[in-house]
């Protein structure tokens, strides 16, 4: 046990190492080494299950399951992933990035093996609040038919990626502070020394939770769903979390173990503000032993959406801000400092947030709704039925839009424009520069029906020549005039763009450069002139199937206009793995060298 005690210690010293040199999850992995020691220690997971929820506190795991010596690579280009992650080891079941998985994958295992009479263990860890998303809340409504072994252990640190929000977090909140909780924990511990860990165990717990019942009354709910509830036990204290596991493990029903972490154990600044150290950027440590993170050259689209957010509801009383847990992630933190009535964070449930937003707006409010590009893809209903099919003024404004560098595959934003430009009523729309984002938000308040404007997780290009005209449905803004082709792009992709026209320029070769605005509606005039012109290239940050080149195609082949001159420059089918934001970019042929290359050819042809 001793040997134990110091080992999660060195896996804490070595996951503040690398995170402190790459960036990633710290805090939340912190919080749950002894939580992993615990369970590796008293299950076998080459043959018993282990789900995560959410993905990014398996770091300790990686670690205990062959991946220490590659630990240093973690979310480096041909390096180990920060999300479990099937294609690195059997140990990792289900590539998770995405809340409130676990539970239900976790069932339909724990049912697959109770079918062909198979007794592996099932465990579904759920930690940083994501019990509190629907579907979490749906897999633990199922989990009642197993007539078999199905632990879920909540990881409570009494955080999401933010503070947790929300009645169920308020109940644990009660049972964790519980003076009366706390007077009985050490005859608790006593007790679980007597228990047997024969066939009288199940009857032995049950006695021991009913006694701990009628002074707790800790959270009736899991019970109500079928679940034996025990707990809280301390989430850093390795003899005990052996000692429970090794007597919740041989139950032969669903059992939901409540742990409390404290979430970045061992780091002291960490501990001080887990929001900024959730999922820092790489940082070095001055003289002081204090974090330093390096400069940024221009500020980000999430700092500058920030600040335009405020400056229009500070003129308008009626804009509100709703997030699902992640205030600092969109910038919405400030905002809430700022007008703290007028910001709603719903907690991991972004299904929740579109549906209230639509609310909000039906009663005459005006919802931004500041959410990841991926993570609105958990709310797809709710974006069809409640915004879009009501015709609803709620403003989609989607961070982490296209390629997302380190956190990968499972986060990567290159589906909105495709999943959103079918549903009728709907305005898409990227700005190209800060001016143009405050550009577009006015735009999208005034909006009668749904807006959704994206922006990537990165540095603001360099202003735009000439001044930002207002936005104005279906118009595109052309910024440099050229006769031999023409680059319609979108979004961000406008600074490769210009970057392209001005190498082509050198070449004598003068190109158009249209930054579109709108995925939709497309602008016809400009899409018309740009084929009638000559060559076209369309470049965007996102998948090429349903993105604005698909747009363009299907306006072209709607009017009858030539299609073999136009070069469609995105993201290919397929799924693009964790390295630099312009490392997969360059893997994409998003780079400025990619766009000269697709000009030359179509001219040269």
């Amino acid at each position: 046990m001793d040997e134990l005690v110091r080992m999660a210690e060195e896996m804490r010293e070595e996951i503040i190492r690398v995170v402190q040199t790459n960036g990633g999850h710290l805090a939340s992995n912190l919080g749950v080494i002894e939580l992993t020691i615990a369970m590796h220690y008293v299950f076998d997971f080459s043959s018993d299950h282990l789900l995560f929820d959410v993905g990014h506190q398996c770091y300790p795991h990686k670690i205990l399951t062959g991946r220490a010596d590659r630990f240093e690579s973690l979310r480096q280009l041909g390096g180990i992933s920060g999300f479990p992650s099937p294609d690195e080891s059997d140990y990792d079941e289900f590539a998770t990035g995405h809340a409130g998985t676990a539970v239900s994958t976790a069932v339909g295992l724990a049912w697959a093996d109770q079918q062909q009479g198979l007794d592996h263990k099932t465990v579904a860890l759920v930690g940083d609040a994501s019990i509190v998303n629907g579907l979490s809340l749906e897999g633990l409504n199922n989990a009642s038919m197993l007539k078999r072994q199905f632990l879920v252990v909540l990881n409570d640190n009494s955080m999401a990626i933010d503070r947790t929000q929300g009645g169920l977090a308020e109940a644990l909140d009660r049972v964790r502070m519980d003076t009366r909780y706390v007077d009985l924990r050490k005859h608790t511990e006593q007790l679980l020394h007597k228990l047997p860990l024969g066939d009288n165990i199940s009857g032995a717990l049950r006695h021991l939770r009913e006694g701990l019942r009628t002074v707790l009354h800790g959270p009736r709910v899991f019970e109500t769903l079928g679940f034996e509830y025990f707990g809280p036990v301390d989430g850093h204290d390795l003899p005990t979390l052996i000692r429970v596991l090794q007597r919740v493990r041989e139950l032969n029903y669903p059992v939901v173990l409540h742990v409390h972490t404290e979430k970045g154990r061992g780091c002291p600044y960490a501990v001080e503000d887990p929001c900024r150290f959730h999922s820092p950027a790489a940082f070095t440590m001055d003289s002081d032993d204090e974090p330093v993170f390096a400069d940024k050259v221009r500020p980000t689209w999430t700092k500058v959406f920030a600040n335009t957010l405020i400056e229009k509801a500070t003129a308008d009383p009626r804009i509100v801000a709703i997030t699902a847990a992640m205030p600092d992630g969109t910038g919405l933190a400030q905002f809430r400092d700022t007008f703290p009535d007028r910001t709603l964070d719903v907690g991991i449930g972004e299904s929740h947030a579109v549906a209230a937003a639509a609310g909000m707006a039906k009663a005459g409010l005006k919802p931004v709704v500041a959410i990841y590009s991926t993570f609105l893809q958990r709310s797809f209903d709710q974006v069809y039925h409640e915004c879009s099919l009501q015709n609803l003024p709620v403003i989609f404004c989607m961070d982490r839009a296209g390629l997302v560098g380190s956190d990968g595959a499972v986060h990567h934003g290159i589906l909105d424009v495709a999943y959103l430009r079918s549903l009728p009523g709907m305005t898409l729309l990227a700005p190209g520069d800060e001016e143009e984002l405050s550009a577009a938000m006015d735009f999208a308040l005034e909006c009668e029906g749904p807006v959704a404007i994206r922006y990537p997780r990165d540095e603001v290009p360099a202003t735009l020549p000439g001044p930002c005209p207002p936005f104005v449905a279906g118009e595109s803004r052309t910024v440099r005039e050229g006769t031999d082709a023409t680059i319609l792009a979108y979004g961000a992709m406008i600074e490769p763009a210009m970057e392209a026209a001005d190498v082509l320029g050198k070449e004598n070769i003068t190109v158009t450069v249209v930054n579109m605005r709108f995925a939709k509606p497309i602008d016809p005039a400009a899409v018309t002139r740009a084929i009638e012109t000559g060559p076209v290239v369309v470049i965007e940050d996102h998948a090429k199937i349903g993105g604005i080149g698909s747009a363009v195609l299907e306006f072209a082949c709607e009017k009858k206009l030539d299609t073999r001159k136009i070069t469609l420059l995105g993201v290919g089918d397929e799924f693009l793995e964790h390295a630099s934001r312009q490392h997969q970019l360059a893997e994409a042929n998003l780079t400025t060298a990619d766009i000269v290359n697709a000009i030359q050819g179509s001219v040269s042809s």
